[in-house]
This record gives C-alpha cells, structure tokens and sequence, in this order.
C-alpha cells in the first residue's frame, strides 16, 4: 500500500509563516507536522513507500528535509507537481492523479492532507479498510451546524456503508463530517483515474471521496479520537502550547 501525502497547498491563512515554507514542515514541539503524521503510517506493516506532493515552490525543501531526517524505514519520495503559485495549481484530486500516473501507482493507497496531528494510529483505519474490503474514508461525528456546512457529510447504514455524501450541504442530513483521510483500493483506481474527466472536482480532496461514493462501495470508520486541523495561526499556536505542556 503506497501512503500517499497531498502537501502541495500553499496555506495563505498562516501568512508569513508559510509564505515561503510549506505548511506541512513547522515544528510542532520538537517535531514537524508531517514528521508526527509519517512516524505513525510508516510502523503500519500494510505501506510499503510514502508519495509526498509538493508544489515546485517547496519541492527543495522537502527534499533538504527528506535528507536530514531519513529515520523511516519504507522509502520516500517527494514528487514535484510542476506549479509555482496558488494560481496555477492543480487542486487536490489532480495532484493525486499526477502521482498516479508519473509513478505508476497501482496499488491499494491511504491518501492523507499533511496539515493534520492525529490523536490515534492511521493502522486502525488500514485494519478497518482490510475488514470492510472496500475503498474507505474517515468520519467523525460533528455537533456544530455551522462546522458541517464546511465540511463534506455522510450518511452511512448500521454496516457503516456509505450512502450519500453531501461537500458543503446549507442543509447537512447527518453529524457525521469528513476529515481528510482515505483509501482507495487497487480494484477502484481506474475510477479514480477517470474521476476528473468524468466530472469530478479538482480542488478538494472531499471532491473525490463525493465522487467515488456515486461510483462504487465506500464505508466509514469512526475515528477512534481527535484530530487537530492545523488551519490558522491561533490553531497552529495552539498546537505548540499544547507540545510546550506534554499534552502532545
């Protein structure tokens, strides 16, 4: 299974912090965001190689990063998307598909946003994924109305079967919001690779999960608990008051 890390984005809310630093690389404590992420996918036995997409911008830093850490133990690579400002780049869902196809990925893959820390271990989604055999996404349940009218929202049977999902909805018809972690079987990759030209969205990572629910079998794992979404300054400041204390 190829881990798959989409941190092309240039992070416009953190202002000079990322301005010419990609996101995904602050420090949180002693350790990076994406650093904290690959520490836990590269122990699961299931990902054999981890696939980071950078823009043209941060692509060197990525690889000076690659190059003084280098302590996982499955390769990595850092693959260049080509763009060099947010308006020329590919969005989310076409990165994934230029991954694919300059790497020739055709394998089973858990495709993660890199601006996330997880309070669990992405092995229990695998394990999950693996019992369901079917492609997966995650989900979490929401209390805010206001949260859910900006993320994407599933309804789901007793089996945890996805059966609608909505990006956005005014109206949202559950509490069960989407985070940005997925897999995508090797049976379902040649819809994912037909996704964009068959209508899907570009931008959002959601817009490909949305797209495969309308085309094959997903089911959804609760996660087993939090997440903190590194979005803005003060949640980014946030998180590094909560390292400085341990509670991280």
């Amino acid at each position: 299974m190829k881990n798959v890390v989409i941190a092309a984005g240039y992070a416009t809310r953190l202002g000079e912090l990322t301005k010419n630093f990609p996101k995904p690389l602050l420090k949180i404590g002693e350790n990076t965001i994406l650093g904290r992420m690959l520490d836990d996918i590269d122990r699961i036995p299931e990902i054999d190689e981890h696939i980071i997409i950078s823009n043209h911008r941060f692509a060197p830093i990525f690889e000076k990063w690659k190059q003084e850490e280098g302590r996982w133990t499955k390769p990595v690579t850092i693959l260049d998307d080509g763009t060099s400002t947010n308006e020329m780049r590919l969005g989310a869902v076409c990165d994934l598909l230029y991954a694919m196809q300059q790497l020739q990925i055709d394998d089973d893959m858990l495709v993660v946003a890199a601006d996330n820390l997880l309070f669990f271990s992405f092995q229990e989604f695998v394990d999950f994924a693996k019992q369901k055999q079917t492609s997966c996404i995650m989900c979490h349940e929401q209390p805010s109305l206001e949260k859910l009218q900006r993320t994407g929202v599933i309804v789901v049977d007793e089996q945890m079967r996805v059966l609608n999902m909505e990006e956005k909805p005014s109206v949202p018809k559950s509490h069960w919001a989407v985070p940005p972690f997925y897999i995508y079987l090797k049976k379902d990759l040649e819809i994912v690779r037909h996704s964009v030209e068959n209508g899907c969205g570009k931008d959002a990572p959601g817009n490909l999960a949305h797209y495969m629910v309308e085309h094959t079998v997903m089911h959804a794992w609760p996660m087993s608990a939090g997440r903190f979404d590194i979005g803005s300054l003060d949640t980014y400041y946030e998180a590094c008051d909560l390292a400085r204390t341990g509670k991280i």
